[in-house]
């Protein structure tokens, strides 16, 4: 029974997995399509060259071929307006609302961008099924080693996400985060795969449980931090190519909220993060003396641990106080997630100590 019911959760995740690749393709041609917009609005607004020199040229040749009625002398030209300066204005203008009216008002409600998140919301509701099937067949909570903390964690950072539509329209973050999770979850499959074993003696704990939580919550708040922080990066250079008057790729970004918005959002999202992460540190600690007798021992995963604790003090601290706003207070976010990366994929794998829970063997 226990094989069975582990079996039909791997059949299930790879059916999330499905959904999930699905609603990648079609939030990435939500993206294309955002573009494609763009760029049709510049084709329009914006007249080509030879336009240009025509509606100059036009009426200087007008006036030398005809004569006044009353002087019998040639009128004098018109004066030209700049045509880039109008064609530009117009542009401006006619992107902006459609940003507001795409983005902010929920225009992202193309056909793409509905098919992206009702698949969305398909994978998760699979996934939901493989974790509990999981917790069901190991009798116990699913996350004792790496398979069962990347199933729960990929499951975690998906809800978050899907939650946090329902305060901010952010589904344009959809290809990002999808595509993070299938990334995550496919090198799960391949390397972290395990039978259900018992649970060891040190993690039968409700502090493990209580950890845990905290730990994917903000590691799946993290990860929205760190998307948008990306992001911000972007739509900052972009801007900044459009302040210059240079060719700007990613045509989709004019129709995303500013990097200014793009980063105070950032900074709120990590700031939970941040506060489950804290608590992740202190039940941790509180785990560790009920499992070992001591609160902290500076074992390599309470060190990493720590460390990404402080990456985040030091982000939220230097942005409030400091003023580093734009591209650094980015960088420190997505120095923060990889801090995060690294701590699961890589001390986990390669950094035996107490905290030596892969289950993939020596």
């Amino acid at each position: 029974m226990t094989d069975t019911l582990s079996q039909l959760s791997t059949v299930f995740i790879y059916v999330a997995m499905g959904f999930y690749a699905a609603a990648f393709i079609a939030f990435a041609l939500d993206l294309a399509r955002r573009g494609a917009r763009v760029t049709a609005d510049e084709v329009a607004v914006v007249p080509s060259a030879v336009a240009r020199r025509a509606e100059v040229a036009a009426p200087v040749g007008a006036s030398t071929t005809t004569p006044s009625a009353s002087t019998g002398q040639a009128p004098p030209p018109a004066p030209a307006s700049p045509p880039s300066s109008s064609a530009l204005g117009r542009l401006s203008s006619r992107i902006s609302a459609r940003v507001e009216d795409d983005v902010m008002n929920g225009a992202a409600s193309s056909t793409s961008i509905r098919w992206a998140f009702g698949l969305t919301i398909a994978g998760f509701a699979s996934h939901v099924i493989a974790t509990l099937l999981r917790g069901i067949a190991a009798d116990r909570v699913p996350w004792a080693n790496m398979w069962e903390f990347s199933m729960t964690g990929t499951l975690v950072i998906i809800g978050v996400f899907l939650v946090a539509n329902l305060k901010w329209d952010i589904k344009y973050l959809g290809t990002f985060i999808v595509g993070l999770v299938l990334v995550l979850q496919g090198i799960a499959l391949l390397r972290y795969y395990v039978p259900v074993v018992p649970l060891q003696p040190a993690l039968q704990s409700y502090w493990l449980v209580i950890h845990i939580i905290v730990a994917v919550l903000g590691t799946a708040f993290f990860a929205l931090g760190f998307a948008l922080s990306g992001l911000q990066l972007l739509q900052y250079r972009r801007e900044r190519q459009e302040a210059e008057s240079r060719p700007q790729q990613f045509k989709f970004l004019a129709t995303l909220p500013s990097a200014v918005a793009l980063e105070n959002l950032a900074y709120r999202i990590n700031i939970v993060g941040f506060i489950a992460w804290t608590f992740t540190l202190i039940a941790g600690a509180i785990w560790a003396e009920k499992a070992w007798g001591r609160y902290w021992g500076w074992d390599t995963k309470e060190v990493w641990t720590f460390i990404i604790w402080v990456i985040y003090a030091g982000y939220i601290h230097a942005r409030a106080t400091r003023g580093w706003r734009g591209s650094r207070s980015a960088w420190l976010a997505i120095i923060g997630f990889a801090a995060v990366l690294f701590n699961f994929g890589i001390v986990n794998v390669f950094f035996h100590g107490l905290h030596a829970y892969s289950g993939l063997g020596s």
